[in-house]
């Protein structure tokens, strides 16, 4: 029997993976630090181990006997201490490739993130895995990520067989940030609409991102310490995505026009004030949340489709239909 570690496994993409290789009969342990969400899990058939990504130890223990470590932990926000984010996506990178090499493990897949490519400054559309990158990441956990990247390359030099995936805006039952947030705006004072909605922008849906966990599994040698664009290849406009949501969901859209040049200037002394003083925590939003909802920005997969054989099952349409159901079913 196979045999797999997910890490960050009570997190939205980490749940779907544990449940998808215990479907296909693989024996599945999962590693978080959260114990209540982990208990979940057990419920599901799925091993919890409670493990934090900066503890060392703990890291390796939990990949000895793994013939594979699916790494989707990571900590994900807009805001927050340079150094937080730095011990978990860099050093905890770090702990699970010494892990995988130190046991042996046959093959570490590594979710990254596109938020790379972002500078926030200009549309970039058909970003190719290689293009350039901004002189500067938009934020601390794009340069974080970025740097587990480099960490994973020097684990492949060192003889661990890998590949790196970027999936774009992941969504689906489960997704507790992209949509609803949007959602949460909408109910509120609306969602805020910069260029009348007309930005274009990929999603991927999350069982896509399985298969595309998945194919790196399997991927020949010569595919591997690669990284790879992984979206549902289907490019749309903001506002036609959200038409079509609201629709299924039978709820009015409310959508308001901003300036976007006015509403990055107030994100930027908004930022400036909650770095002044920490006790305001997060800010309401960041230049970063003002960005991605005001600059186009799509992906290349075709080195996915080429070397991996990923083709997206699910269609944007399709996957939208399967959140609007299941967020009607759990009551919004």
């Amino acid at each position: 029997m196979t045999k797999a570690l997910v890490t960050g496994a009570t997190g939205f993409l980490g749940q779907h993976v544990c449940m998808r290789l215990k479907e296909l009969g693989w024996e599945v342990a999962g590693t978080a630090r959260n114990h209540a969400a982990g208990a979940q899990l057990e419920a599901q058939g799925i091993r919890f181990i409670q493990a934090d990504l900066r503890d060392k130890e703990s890291v390796a223990e939990a990949c000895a006997g793994r013939d594979a470590v699916f790494h989707c932990g990571a900590l994900s926000s807009p805001w927050g201490q340079y150094r937080e984010f730095h011990a978990v996506n860099v050093e905890g990178t770090g702990h699970v490739a010494e892990g995988c090499l130190k046991h042996g493990v046959r093959r570490l897949i590594h979710i990254s993130t596109p938020s790379i490519y972002f500078d926030g400054r200009r549309d970039r559309m058909g970003v190719k895995e290689d293009a350039p990158l901004p002189s500067r990441p938009v934020n601390a956990y794009a340069a974080t990520k970025l740097q587990a990247e480099q960490v994973v390359q020097q684990a492949f030099r060192e003889g661990l067989a890998g590949l790196i995936l970027r999936p774009r805006a992941i969504f689906g039952p489960g997704d507790t940030a992209l949509l609803p947030r949007l959602m949460r705006a909408n109910d509120s004072s609306g969602i805020p609409f910069f260029r009348d909605g007309n930005v274009i922008l990929d999603l991927t849906y999350v069982d896509n991102v399985v298969d595309a966990m998945l194919l790196g599994w399997q991927a020949p040698e010569e595919a591997l310490g690669q990284a790879y664009n992984i979206t549902n290849g289907e490019p749309a406009r903001l506002k036609e995505v959200l038409e079509e949501l609201f629709a299924m969901l039978g709820t009015p859209l409310r959508t308001k026009a901003l300036p976007y040049p006015a509403v990055y200037g107030a994100a930027a002394l908004l930022e400036w004030s909650h770095r002044l003083l920490p006790v305001l925590g997060e800010p309401t939003f960041t230049r970063y949340s003002v960005s991605v909802l005001a600059r186009s920005q799509t992906l290349d997969i075709a080195r996915a489709r080429e070397r991996l054989g990923y083709a997206p099952q699910v269609s944007l349409h399709e996957g939208l239909l399967r959140f609007a159901e299941w967020w009607k079913e759990k009551g919004g």
